[in-house]
This record gives C-alpha cells, sequence and structure tokens, in this order.
C-alpha cells in the first residue's frame, strides 16, 4: 500500500495487524509497506530507504533486536520503533540500550502508535526546516545545535545521538540545575505516563552519559535517589550562523 508522503515500514508477521496499520496509517497521510518477515524486509530495504521502521520483536525467521542492532551503525540511521508483547519487559529495555527510539506493547491501539510516529519523526527533525540562525547550548566540552540536531565535542568529533537521547538532553539543556523526575522526564519526551516497572528513562540516561563520557569525578549529571536526576554543569546559550 503507498500514497504520497513520509514512507513507514511495517514488519510483523500478523497479517491482521499488518493490513489494520497500513489502512489507518495511509489514511493518516504516510507511504506505507509491509512485509511479514525478515527475509521480506531485507529486500523491500534492498529497493527503497523508508523514513521511519515499525518493528516487531518476534519475527518467524529471525529477532527484530538482531535487525534494530544492525541499524545502530547505519548512516543515516533509520528510526525504529519496536512492537513487544506486554509480557516482554526484557526485550523492551535490550531494545532500547541498543538503539531503539520508541517501544509500543501489544495489544495497541493505532492512534496511539500514529502520535509514537509522529512524536519519533519530529525528534528525528524530518521536514523541519533548518533557520539561516539560531541559539546553540554550551555546556562543559559540548557544543548542541538544537536545529540540527547536533551534539559536538570541543574536539571537533560529532556525538551521534537517538534522537529520545537527543530530546531527554535537551530537556536538560532547557531546564539547568533542575530536578527532574522520571515521571516529568518521560512526560516531556514522550507525552507519556511511567508504568510501575518502565526503566527507559534510566536506560536513556545510561546511555547518554556513556556517549558524553560523563565522568565520575565531575559528572554531567546527578542522580537523586527516589526523585530523578538533575544537570550539573552551567548551560550557556550563544547564536549561530548558518
Amino acid at each position: 500500500m503507498t500514497s504520497s508522503g513520509t514512507h513507514i515500514l511495517i514488519v510483523d508477521d500478523d497479517r491482521e495487524i499488518r493490513t489494520l496499520l497500513a489502512k489507518y496509517l495511509v489514511a493518516q497521510g504516510y507511504r506505507v509497506t509491509t512485509a511479514a518477515d525478515r527475509r521480506e524486509f531485507e529486500g523491500l530495504l534492498a529497493g527503497s530507504t523508508p523514513d521511519l521502521i515499525v518493528l516487531d520483536v518476534m519475527l518467524p525467521d529471525g529477532s527484530g533486536l538482531d535487525i534494530c542492532r544492525g541499524f545502530q551503525e547505519k548512516k543515516p540511521r533509520i528510526p525504529i520503533i519496536l512492537l513487544t508483547a506486554l509480557k516482554e519487559e526484557v526485550d523492551r529495555i535490550v531494545g532500547l540500550e541498543i538503539g531503539a527510539d520508541d517501544y509500543l506493547g501489544k495489544p495497541f491501539n493505532p492512534r496511539e502508535l500514529s502520535a509514537r510516529i509522529k512524536a519519533v519523526l519530529r525528534r528525528g527533525g524530518i521536514s523541519e526546516p533548518v533557520a539561516s540562525s539560531s541559539s546553540a547550548y554550551l555546556f562543559s566540552d559540548f557544543t548542541v545545535d538544537p536545529e540540527l540536531r547536533s551534539v559536538t565535542h570541543s574536539s571537533g568529533t560529532k556525538v551521534d545521538l537517538t534522537g529520545a537521547e537527543f530530546d531527554l538532553l535537551k530537556v536538560f539543556l532547557d531546564r539547568p540545575g533542575r530536578l527532574l523526575s522520571r515521571d516529568q522526564l518521560l512526560d516531556i519526551t514522550q507525552s507519556r505516563t511511567r508504568g510501575p516497572f518502565d526503566r527507559s528513562v534510566d536506560v536513556l540516561m545510561s546511555r547518554l552519559r556513556k556517549k558524553l563520557d560523563d565522568n565520575a569525578s565531575e559528572p554531567l549529571f546527578k542522580t537523586v535517589r527516589n526523585a530523578g536526576y538533575q544537570m550539573t554543569v552551567p548551560v550557556k546559550t550563544t547564536v549561530v550562523t548558518r
């Protein structure tokens, strides 16, 4: 199924789910292709590059987690939303750790998936114009350009963040020194509430700290037990011209 617009690739072995999602997303203005397994997915990928992949964790000929892991190093990176059974909590955490941008537990409402797709695409800057000049953030040894969604070390090295990681970082940059709870972070970045066993914020924080080489002796972020996280370094802004 196709229509004009952003290209979404759905990979799920459940025919009913594929058909339902494709019909719903096409009605939302997306261009949609579907695959029932890993082999069909790889064949479709050889002929086109989607803007986003909706990927089931359990496929008949392979693991969606393995596919997700393989995409981590691809440039440009394609955002991925994982579909998991509600009982597969471990798989969700592993998916986030290896670079998935979001996950959704089955069963789910197509409207919720559509909202997640919009949020992930927005985080990736798809269809967003780049201004000729804008403000950038300066903290520690890093410069963050919110328009280009880029993070650059003072050495000139680019820090490759996923959309979810960048959104989390920007929350702290907009609120330097403020203690933010896990519930607040999840609500601001993903517009959803946190379940009793939801560790997604902790996983993203761990990944963000690792990529920014957060030194324990001079930490960028502070973990406050039973309260949340806090950015501990000063944040400045500057104007960048393109």
